[in-house]
């Protein structure tokens, strides 16, 4: 079993998965109807869209866990309206290690927040770097840890509410 994490969610990114996985769970008797008319069409080892069907029924259920999880787990709340403060929810722009010639601005949410028209990179909350930013006014520099087990420094430039 996967260990819990609370995900952040605005209301409205709540509601849009929520309505995924009712829609989602609401078409499994289809997907269960199209297993039975392709096995009912014979030799099931060379019956193509037989192993279609099931995989896209493991797809589907694996989606739904994954929703359901997420979902259970949420913590909802309104996107952040402060300027100058890294939340959840805020577009931040930082430099790392004393380089401030190298910035990169990106946004503190879940994937699952739904910026997919954005190209803005996303930086989930839990991870070491947002982790770090988290309350983090501009200026500070905070430390955080590398994968291969080393640290970085970074500073907040500025901290904005995300608006889609």
């Amino acid at each position: 079993m996967s260990e819990t994490t609370v995900t952040w969610l605005t209301q409205e990114s709540h509601d849009r998965l929520k309505n995924e996985l009712d829609h989602l769970i609401a078409y499994r008797p289809v997907i269960a109807a199209e297993i039975n008319e392709r096995r009912e069409e014979g030799d099931l080892k060379e019956n193509g869209g037989y192993h279609a069907a099931r995989e896209e029924q493991g797809q589907q259920e694996a989606r739904i866990r994954q929703l359901q999880e997420l979902l259970n787990n949420a913590k909802v709340g309104e996107a952040p309206t402060q300027s100058g403060v890294a939340l959840p929810g805020s577009v931040v722009k930082v430099y790392y290690d004393g380089d401030e010639s190298d910035s990169e601005t990106f946004l503190i949410a879940t994937r699952e927040e739904g910026v997919r028209e954005s190209k803005l990179e996303v930086y989930s909350p839990n991870s070491p770097l947002g982790a770090a930013l988290i309350n983090a006014k501009v200026g500070d520099t905070r430390q955080y840890n590398l994968p291969n087990g080393g640290t970085m420094k970074v500073t907040l430039v500025s901290a904005e509410p995300y608006h889609s």
